[in-house]
């Protein structure tokens, strides 16, 4: 679970985010919102990539403030650019990257990397050069190499930007499959049809909050 208590933030003189009170105790969350409407600023807030200037966030009662650690071996962060977090020379050792302090044995992270790469349709990449993959590729490493570390909420800012169409459902797909609690920033509206909860920002604030429907419906109408 989830809460944002009071949240508001600020870049300088420019306000990005005011008094946002959220409880998210659904499996999956959707946010969308203009462009500068605050959504990313409040989803890097859930594990400490931004200090929020006023309020406090809580994942499963932990304060993201005072426990930053420890909030973040629970959750699990995807941009928008693959490229960005991939950060070793090949797919196998990216994955075993994020593995890297956690207390296992050389053997328990190779099997741990095995599992994930053939579970999600990387095996037959492994030694392969991670930075040549394709664009799909890619955002799949990304996330595997978040996965790897059982994260009990999985954040994902924008993860289908810069896929094409095909590659756009298979991530959806893969993320309705996945037992974590996901909280998913997005202009692809049609990737929220099957979430539980769907909010919307303008200038900072919540305007609506509902099931997709509706939501989705409300924020058509803001944008158009």
């Amino acid at each position: 679970m989830i809460e944002f208590q009071g949240l508001s933030h600020r870049y300088g003189e420019r306000v990005v985010l005011t008094d946002v009170s959220l409880r998210l105790e659904e499996n999956r969350v959707g946010f969308v919102g203009a462009n500068g409407s605050g959504k990313s600023t409040l989803a890097r807030t859930v594990n400490g990539l931004v200090t929020p200037t006023a309020g406090e966030v809580l994942v499963n009662g932990l304060e993201v403030g005072k426990h930053g650690r420890q909030v973040r071996r629970q959750v699990g962060f995807v941009f928008a650019d693959p490229d960005s977090q991939i950060v070793m020379p090949t797919v196998a050792e990216d994955v075993a990257f994020s593995l890297r302090r956690g207390g296992l044995s050389k053997a328990e992270i190779a099997q741990r990397v095995t599992a994930v790469l053939d579970r999600y349709g990387l095996g037959g990449h492994r030694d392969h050069p991670a930075h040549l993959l394709s664009g799909g590729q890619k955002q799949l490493l990304a996330l595997m190499s978040v996965l790897v570390v059982e994260p009990a909420v999985l954040v994902c800012d924008e993860p289908t930007t810069l896929l094409d169409l095909s590659n756009k459902r298979r991530f959806a797909a893969l993320l309705d499959e996945l037992p974590q609690q996901i909280l998913l920033v997005t202009h692809d509206l049609d990737a929220l049809d099957s979430f539980d909860r769907v909010i919307v920002l303008d200038q900072g604030r919540v305007v609506a909050d509902d099931s997709p429907e509706p939501a989705l419906k409300f924020y058509r109408a803001l944008v158009g």
